[in-house]
């Protein structure tokens, strides 16, 4: 039975993270049930890279991942991770109050960030309905994701520093002998100190095969789905618009637009697929807030969202059982909190705490902790 000193449950962008940042101190293996990492949910993210939204920590983690995007180590990735796109958070009259807040709350943070009147909003897109958008709010440092380059640099990374990723390696047992966990799976039986739960949607159903008591998650569903744009529209320069009230929002795409009702349904862990309910009712929306006409669909897809109670991740050792490492609840923040998210969870994981520079921009072991639902 191979032995390591982490073994990681999930290939996905919580578990490739820290597989990178682990497999520069450690043996590590990184599990994945299907046949391809992230299969699930980081294979299906419309990732922009947005520094203002969700909670505290989220932000905070995001920011700290800013220079890793810009500035990747060498060999990392071919081509730039990020690709300038801005934002464009629309709102109608009756959500002026709305907008302020967004602003105020933001600017502390975003250099360039603009509250824009219902005419500068249609100048930058002129498809927006005068009867609807009164008024905006532009982050001009929000930036399009290579999501695929960015979860494969961090898997090619791990290799590169000797770690292993097994595919087709369903997880079948947890059992703790002495100081050390044998993890039994499709792909044979793996022994290591530490098992790090980085299961996505699936991560309760991991704890409880290891003992630990659940942390409350909730995969939501998430929506997307392309479609065309009106001819001779002129879109790619185009920032993505979303609504301040969180509705819908869509953005250019390769020549076309992605769309999504912002849905956050709550779903037991599974392969996900798409609602016509969900989109219909995107289009429909859409449609208020601009002259795009939607006449065909493309393609669509859904994805799972994970979130805890409060929000926020869920990253740290499980105070009840012995060597079992949560990195869950990642939410729909996990793809631009990644290379954060990856060297926090190395970090608490290797008994070092909190990494200094995520620390000075207010990020605590506490916030984290998954003992905030035990003393819940």
């Amino acid at each position: 039975m191979d032995s390591y000193d982490f073994i990681i449950v999930g290939g996905g962008i919580a578990g490739a993270s820290a597989g990178y940042e682990l497999a520069a101190h450690a043996r590590v293996l990184v599990l994945e049930r299907e046949s391809q990492p992230g299969y699930h949910s980081t294979g299906r993210s419309a990732a922009l890279y947005v520094q203002t939204h969700g909670p505290a920590v989220v932000r905070a983690l995001a920011r700290g991942a800013k220079n890793f995007f810009l500035n990747p180590p060498a060999g990392f990735a071919e081509h730039p991770l990020l690709t300038p796109r801005g934002m464009l958070i629309i709102g109608r009259a009756d959500q002026a109050a709305l907008l302020d807040q967004n602003f105020a709350q933001s600017s502390r943070h975003i250099v360039g960030l603009r509250r824009l009147d219902a005419n500068e909003a249609r100048g930058m897109v002129p498809l927006l309905n005068e009867d609807y958008v009164a008024g905006a709010v532009l982050d001009p440092e929000v930036m399009d994701m290579d999501v695929h380059a960015i979860h494969w640099g961090f898997i090619r990374g791990m290799r590169a520093r000797g770690g292993r990723l097994a595919i087709g390696a369903g997880l079948q047992g947890l059992e703790r002998n002495g100081s050390a966990w044998t993890v039994r799976t499709a792909a044979g039986d793996f022994a290591a100190p530490v098992v790090i739960d980085a299961a996505g949607a699936w991560c309760d159903e991991v704890g409880a095969l290891a003992g630990a008591g659940a942390i409350g998650l909730v995969p939501k569903r998430r929506t997307a789905f392309i479609f065309d744009p009106p001819p001779g529209a002129g879109i790619a320069g185009w920032p993505s618009v979303i609504d301040v009230g969180e509705e819908f929002y869509f953005k250019p795409d390769a020549g076309k637009f992605l769309g999504s009702p912002a849905d956050q349904t709550p779903m037991e862990p599974c392969d996900v697929q798409p609602d016509d309910f969900d989109i219909a009712l995107a289009v429909e929306r859409i449609q208020r807030a601009a002259r795009i006409p939607v006449t065909h669909i493309n393609r669509k897809w859904a994805g799972l969202r994970s979130f805890v109670a409060d929000g926020s991740p869920v990253v740290g050792y499980d105070a009840r059982v012995e060597g079992f490492f949560w990195v869950a609840g990642q939410g729909g923040y996990g793809i631009e909190t990644s290379p954060s998210m990856g060297r926090l969870s190395a970090s608490l994981a290797l008994g070092r705490g909190v990494p200094a520079d995520l620390a000075a921009q207010g990020v605590t072991e506490a916030a984290l902790s998954p003992a905030r639902f035990a003393r819940a």
